[in-house]
């Protein structure tokens, strides 16, 4: 190998990858917006439906029931075609369910909703099965995991913007939020004819942002058609007839103790993630705060997650990804320890923070799953790590179930919710801790 190989090799991006890395990475921004746009939207459903907390969140039980879903599908499908026709299969998918946001807001039916929700999520389980394997293949192993944690910082870039159309664009917008003098919502004590013209226009509101996403999601489909990308070595394998049959590689990951304890780690990682995001504006909502508003608390926190996420990835270089992913654990349990006991303003602090100590914890657990796994196996093992986003819709219900319980033990039953957070940053914290000490061994 020659001098000029060996530095490429050395690279964090070889530069024959960059173009693609660049269009890969692009696709974590387009979900990222999806899923933060879509965060705000429990509680300005559960307002203009008149639903429960518990209700409302079925959103988010429809958004990542569609990754639970269509995850190992996706794989199956990438496994005998290639990454570039996930990609594009994915894509379409999300563009369609976009647009199904139109007949959605036409019937008024918060059922069409979430099952327009439920397809563009499967759209989004063949991009994250499809996108995070293949940033991983894009230069040396040894930095895979660094590799993934750039690419991912792109993600709440996207994350931001869905944030900030929800904030400056949507929420605002939605007279079923107006309040009294007291910071009361009028909406319950208006007439149903009055209730009528509010949720025609307030649809028509939440629904535009998905039809402008799906609009830029075909240009990126297209964009990706006419671009020749790189095979990678499983897909190498694969054309000399030399890759594993899919009871091989489900045996194989079975019996690979770090990747097993990671995919159930990232379920409890994503449910902590969603329930922290959903649930803020009902949070700062007991505090006599409006929606709006709200939800700029909810900025904060994203942007708390991108700087995190650079920081983190720096970090790396220096500090064990898996010892690091153990202390930033500690440092979210801490912060949703305030959340749950502190009544106030310092609580809804603390509830922003978690943001911060959040930021490493999707790409790094991905990572050190993935890390042993044979490059033949990794489709599949991606597909069960993006499966085990169904954490995010099994437990925002129960918190939800919670929060409409009003107090508890004269408590605010939406701080006591967090305790489901916080019970997974310390499943976390024993993921990190044990992964580190078998790879000191």
């Amino acid at each position: 190998m020659n001098t000029e190989e060996t530095k490429e090799k050395g690279k964090l991006i070889p530069r024959k990858y960059l173009v693609t890395f660049i269009l890969v990475t692009s696709l974590f921004a387009l979900w990222g917006f999806a899923n933060d746009i879509t965060n705000p939207m429990v509680a300005a459903f559960q307002t203009l439906m008149e639903l429960t907390a518990a209700k409302a969140s079925l959103v988010q039980f429809a958004f990542y029931g569609g990754y639970a879903t269509m995850a190992i599908p996706a794989a199956l499908f990438i496994r005998k075609y290639s990454y570039k026709s996930g990609i594009l299969l994915g894509l379409a998918l999300y563009a369609t369910g976009a647009f199904l946001f139109i007949p959605a807001a036409a019937q008024q039916s918060f059922t069409f909703f979430c099952l327009s929700l439920y397809i563009l999520t499967f759209g989004l389980a063949f991009l994250e099965t499809t996108a995070n394997p293949f940033i991983l293949s894009l230069g040396a192993k040894e930095s895979s995991t660094r590799r993934l944690n750039l690419a991912q910082a792109f993600n709440p870039m996207g994350s931001l913007c869905g944030m900030a159309v929800a904030s400056l664009i949507v929420l605002p917008q939605l007279i079923s939020d107006k309040r009294d003098a007291a910071g009361q919502i009028i909406f319950s004590t208006l007439s149903e004819a009055e209730k009528a013209d509010i949720r025609v226009h307030d649809l028509a509101v939440i629904r535009n942002p998905y039809v402008a996403i799906g609009l830029v999601v075909l240009i990126v489909l297209v964009v990706i058609a006419l671009t020749k990308m790189p095979r990678t070595q499983s897909e190498e394998q694969k054309a000399l007839g030399q890759s594993h049959t899919t009871r091989q590689t489900l045996h194989n990951l079975w019996h690979n103790t770090i990747y097993r304890e990671g995919v159930l780690t990232q379920m409890f990682y994503v449910a902590a993630q969603i329930m922290t995001w959903t649930f803020i504006i009902q949070y700062a909502d007991n505090l006599g705060i409006n929606k709006a508003t709200a939800q700029m608390y909810n900025i904060v926190a994203m942007s708390l997650f991108l700087s995190s996420r650079f920081i983190s990835t720096f970090l790396m270089k220096y500090v064990n990804s898996r010892r690091l992913l153990a202390i930033f654990g500690c440092g979210a349990a801490l912060c949703t320890i305030g959340a749950i006991s502190i009544v106030g303003m310092a609580g809804l602090y603390c509830l922003v923070g978690i943001s911060f100590f959040m930021s490493l914890m999707f790409p790094t657990i991905y990572g050190i799953a993935l890390e042993n796994v044979d490059s033949q196996d990794t489709t599949l093992g991606a597909a069960f790590l993006v499966m085990a986003i169904v954490g995010g819709a099994l437990m925002p219900p129960l918190q939800g179930m919670i929060i409409d319980q009003h107090t508890i033990m004269g408590h605010p039953a939406v701080n006591v919710s967090f305790v489901l957070p916080l019970i997974c940053f310390l499943l976390i914290i024993a993921y990190g801790y044990r992964s580190f000490i078998r790879g000191e061994r």
